[in-house]
């Protein structure tokens, strides 16, 4: 956090404050005494621009470190976010301490009520000028959210008006992580979510689940509306403050107006301008063309298919089956911090690409169980540490220490039997299989176009997204940009072009597979690249081996097998 905080300072110095000026024309004045003048805000775009060429984190730092060092899995630093967090958390934003008169909105219809007065106003310029760039990135992904969470709060007989306080919240991301530790589009904090059936653990945080928190949220506003007696701004108010916060702020002043409350001492200045930054959003994004946001690419509304597993399954399993990439199934499934969906809970729902569903749940029908999730069983030996497992497993040593609930790490006993998020017979070429006479090359490099996904380098390099992950200490992050360097070849792996394969006769065998084999063994064994093996065989590059499968080989005439 102290690196994210220095970052964002580093911004900062480069912004400079021109002089005071006053409140925005057209709005309501007030009197000298009570009023602060505005500055000047500096243009967020040029932050964001700088954020760009800024490392705002050592290269060795990986986003599982993040969640190890405390922060949430997902946090992102990269320079869309941290303008995003900008904008959120108020940066050089210095609104009028007093409101001054509110006239009723014209315009569209709402259904909560919708003022404008000097602090609106103060928004509504901010975000239609220095805010300008970052908030047109908000109202384009509102178009994938919002119906959705319109009808959501239209369920709980709430205003749906209301959905656009994720905007103010988040900007409607769902990797949204606040100084409070508050997560996704909603910003819960822990012990909130618990309270409204969020469920968080190693495995997943419902906070970034779009679907889940927004019930969540739809449930804790009808409560604060109950408790302020259907007052809204008061009840929009304690959604950021608490609801104690705004009733002691009552009883001091003695009144329930949101607008003779937020003069006062009582509310924090983020709370006070809480509600002005809703009503302006509401103006801005009900109306966008009569703010000059009249061409806005919006997202398409969520669109896809839930279906319930019976048991843990891994994400790349998942995607296979559904005949999409990896990113696309967490792209749906934000709330999925590791490589499958958590153990021992049966009846799990995951949301696949719509259209996707029939060929899932045929694909799914076909596997094996126990091929559901690649898990390794392995027997302590004398000798093993974690971090050897780790290392010759292509693990992390938390991953291990998680998923077999570890208290002591320095003390394995032998015999005890680990866990390990792998499968026996996973056909990528495990590192034990490394001989000496295998070719030591250097690694191959890859530079990122624009367009480029990992599943699409993955495929074009013939490897796993996971081995891209490992290789480039990606963790389980997604982002890739442009012009970033990413290593698509292990050392020691040869080129399969490269390989002494026989261009003589050959002879059509069928092979039935030992106890222990590799596609690598097999390639081996006879000649022949793993990559042909592969393709007469129409194997994916997630196939799992096992013993008595049969498999087509051409090899050499003078090749015995």
């Amino acid at each position: 956090m102290r690196i994210f905080l220095l970052s964002i300072a580093l911004l900062l110095g480069a912004c400079s404050l021109p002089p005071a000026v006053t409140p925005p024309a057209g709005s309501a004045s007030a009197p000298a005494s009570a009023t602060r003048q505005a500055r000047q805000p500096c243009d967020i775009s040029s932050l964001e621009r700088a954020a760009e060429k800024m490392t705002l984190l050592p290269a060795s730092f990986r986003e599982e470190d993040a969640l190890d060092a405390g922060f949430e899995a997902g946090l992102s630093l990269d320079s869309e976010s941290l303008a995003d967090t900008l904008l959120l958390t108020g940066f050089d934003q210095h609104p009028p301490d007093n409101e001054g008169a509110s006239v009723p909105a014209g315009g569209a219809q709402f259904d909560i009520p919708v003022v404008n007065n000097a602090k609106v106003q103060y928004f509504i310029d901010y975000y239609t000028g220095p805010g300008r760039r970052v908030f047109t990135r908000w109202l384009r992904r509102s178009g994938r959210y919002l119906p959705m969470m319109r009808e959501v709060f239209a369920s709980y007989g709430l205003p749906r008006d209301l959905a656009y306080l994720a905007m103010v919240e988040s900007g409607f991301n769902e990797r949204a992580y606040s100084w409070a530790h508050a997560v996704g589009p909603w910003q819960f904090i822990e012990s909130t979510a618990r309270m409204y059936g969020l469920k968080m653990d190693w495995w997943r945080d419902e906070r970034r689940d779009f679907v889940k928190s927004t019930h969540a949220a739809a449930r804790f506003l009808a409560d604060l509306s109950r408790q302020f007696d259907g007052n809204w701004y008061l009840a929009v108010a304690s959604y950021n403050a608490g609801a104690g916060k705004i009733r002691r702020a009552i009883r001091k002043y003695g009144t329930t107006d949101f607008w003779a409350l937020s003069r006062g001492s009582v509310l924090q200045p983020e709370t006070r301008n809480y509600v002005p930054k809703l009503l302006a959003v509401l103006l801005i994004a009900r109306q966008p063309e009569k703010y000059g946001f009249d061409r806005i690419d919006y997202l398409e509304p969520l669109a896809y298919d839930e279906v319930a597993l019976p048991s843990a399954t891994d994400i790349e399993v998942i995607a296979r089956l559904a005949g999409c990439d990896y990113d696309e199934i967490k792209r749906l499934n934000p709330e999925l911090l590791r490589w499958s969906t958590p153990p021992g809970e049966k009846g799990y729902v995951i949301r696949l690409p719509q259209g996707r569903y029939q060929r899932f749940v045929e694909g799914y029908a076909a596997l094996d169980p126990a091929d559901r999730i690649r898990y390794l069983r392995h027997r302590v030996r004398p000798g093993d540490t974690l971090l050897k497992l780790a290392k010759k497993h292509r693990i992390r040593v938390d991953d291990i220490i998680a998923l077999n609930k570890i208290r002591n790490p320095r003390a394995l006993r032998v015999g005890t039997d680990l866990v390990l998020p792998l499968k026996k017979g996973y056909t990528r070429r495990p590192l034990e299989e490394m001989r000496d006479d295998y070719i030591r090359t250097r690694r191959r490099t890859y530079t990122v176009r624009p367009g480029d996904s990992l599943w699409k380098i993955a495929t074009r390099f013939g490897v796993s997204e996971k081995e891209l992950r490992v290789w480039n200490r990606l963790g389980w992050s997604n982002i890739i940009r442009p012009g970033q360097k990413l290593i698509v070849s292990a050392r020691g792996q040869r080129p399969a072009a490269k390989r002494k394969v026989s261009r003589g006769p050959v002879r059509k065998i069928v092979y039935k597979v030992r106890s222990g084999d590799t596609l690598w063994d097999i390639g081996r064994r006879f000649s022949v690249d793993t990559r042909q093996i592969m393709a007469w065989n129409n194997l994916s590059e997630d196939h799992v081996l096992r013993p008595g499968d049969t498999l087509t080989l051409m090899v050499p005439l003078d090749r015995r097998g």
